[in-house]
């Protein structure tokens, strides 16, 4: 089996009240495109722990202390050649110094006989 991979899924956690913004930035670079539909993208609700060290500069929570976070877990479909563009835009609205952004490849159905 011969596999190209042309998409990613690109996900992410978020505060819920920032949900709306970030999704609206990385839409607007180019993720969320599913055929001939454009801001597709699924939230699921969850819950986020951490516990911010020495160093850190937390947007939620105290240094030393283990946080509970009510987030938004965001999931869009990406092309390969807008990745670098969405991350990067991805980072400049999201709110935490470092998000959680988990880029995975996918597999096109017409690989599969």
């Amino acid at each position: 089996m011969n596999i190209d991979v042309n998409k990613v899924k690109i996900i992410v956690t978020i505060p819920i009240e920032n949900l709306d913004d970030v999704r609206n930035a990385i839409c607007e670079a180019g993720a969320g495109i599913i055929g001939n539909y454009t801001d597709c993208s699924i939230a699921t609700k969850c819950i986020g722990t951490f516990k911010p060290e020495e160093g850190a500069n937390p947007y939620i929570g105290e240094k030393n202390k283990l946080e509970f976070v009510q987030e938004e877990k965001l999931e869009v479909r990406c092309s390969i050649d807008k990745v670098k563009e969405v991350i990067s835009k991805l980072r400049e609205v999201h709110p935490y110094e470092e998000p959680a952004i988990d880029i995975i490849p996918l597999i096109d159905e017409s690989c599969f006989k």
